[in-house]
């Protein structure tokens, strides 16, 4: 079996070199030319594959670590009769986290209590869900809209968009991106929708970029409304609007569900797919691979105050102004330069565990202290 991967994949040995020769190329760079001796391809969401990358190849099994399948063409993969897999959900929880650190810094900027916010998470697949259920099981206020879902489920708690913007004062995106049919979801922040947006509203999108039109949200900043934008995707990227970045309370380069079991998870989701069209058992988990957490563990005093201990669990993981001050140091230099360093800054990401994987005790297992370690899905001990 003659393999080729994204080289950011990681793991990739660890997980198939018992299956055949393993080649790696940068994702942006992967063409047709590199398919010519290729039979697994396996990718991330930089490579499109097409009928223009595929035709002719060798190519019959198609694998993409990340949840999204936008750069898929699903069609013509399903006509050529070449398998494919995804691998849902691997990094919601890091998306989480993400949210998490990003509303602590909006918090400590405006003099804000998140208890008191109303949030609104548009769209409920993997990571939406698992944000829902986080920010739920800490007691507040949040309203979801999904409207393929809605209309598949008839029923659950959604509300229309025009609503939920109406109503929160905090606005997650977790959208995959749509360009046509009944529910598009291209430019689903537009002009009209940004100007019905509250004052003192902060808007996250940890999805894909052009879910928000850039112009518009770039100009509706630059005349000084009351709205605190944080950005991990762009229309573009590599190529980032840099005077938009300059705007926003957070920026960084795509990299919101880059934990590093969300990294792992999505090759070992791929891997077991990959064995099941193979007709294979896997020999390799995820569980044998992944390291133990350089933070062995936290113990909470009872008498600590649940704002302080929320933001010391949420911190010992992740702290995105890190991410903010590297992105915001590589936005200088012309075009081809920060292109460049956009890719660099994902493709030496360091380490970053997940809050599932902190161990915590709490003294005297106080009930408000033990509630809010398992609303964040620490583990308990």
């Amino acid at each position: 079996m003659r393999i080729l991967a994204d080289e950011n994949i990681p793991l990739v040995d660890a997980f198939f070199s018992d299956q055949g020769s393993i080649r790696r190329l940068p994702g942006r760079v992967i063409d047709r030319s590199a398919l010519v001796n290729t039979d697994v391809l396996l990718v991330r969401s930089l490579t499109d594959v097409n009928h223009a990358l595929l035709e002719g190849s060798p190519v019959r099994f198609v694998g993409t670590c990340t949840i999204g399948t936008d750069h898929l063409d699903l069609d013509y993969l399903a006509k050529a009769g070449i398998a494919w897999s995804n691998a849902p959900g691997c990094n919601a929880r890091g998306v989480v986290d993400y949210v998490l650190g990003c509303l602590l810094t909006l918090a400590e900027s405006r003099g804000a209590r998140l208890a008191e916010r109303t949030y609104g998470v548009v769209g409920a697949g993997q990571v939406g869900r698992c944000l829902i259920k986080v920010l739920r099981s800490l007691g507040w206020k949040v309203l979801v809209c999904d409207s393929p879902r809605q209309a598949r489920e008839l029923e659950g708690d959604f509300v229309s968009l025009d609503h939920l913007l109406a109503e929160t004062n905090v606005i997650s995106l977790h959208t995959p991106l749509i360009h046509d049919g009944k529910y598009p979801t291209h430019h689903l922040l537009d002009t009209k929708r940004l100007a019905t947006l509250q004052p003192g509203t902060w808007l996250i999108n940890a999805s894909r970029g052009a879910v928000i039109d850039s112009q518009a949200l770039r100009q509706c900043l630059a005349t000084g409304i009351d709205l605190e934008v944080v950005l991990d995707v762009w229309e573009g990227e590599p190529e980032v609007d840099v005077e938009l970045a300059e705007h926003c309370l957070i920026a960084t380069p795509h990299i919101a569900g880059y934990s590093l079991e969300g990294k792992l998870r999505g090759t070992a989701q791929v891997y077991r797919a990959f064995c099941a069209w193979y007709d294979i058992a896997p020999s390799v988990s995820l569980e044998q691979v992944l390291p133990e957490p350089w933070l062995a563990g936290l113990c909470l005093n009872a008498s600590c105050d649940p704002d302080w201990a929320l933001a010391m669990l949420c911190r010992a993981v992740y702290d995105p102004r890190r991410d903010d001050a590297a992105f915001r140091r590589s936005l200088a230099g012309d075009t081809v330069t920060r292109r460049s360093a956009f890719d660099a800054l994902r493709k030496h990401y360091p380490p970053r565990r997940e809050i599932t994987s902190l161990r915590v005790t709490v003294a005297d297992r106080r009930p408000e202290l033990l509630q809010l370690v398992q609303a964040l899905g620490a583990q308990l001990s």
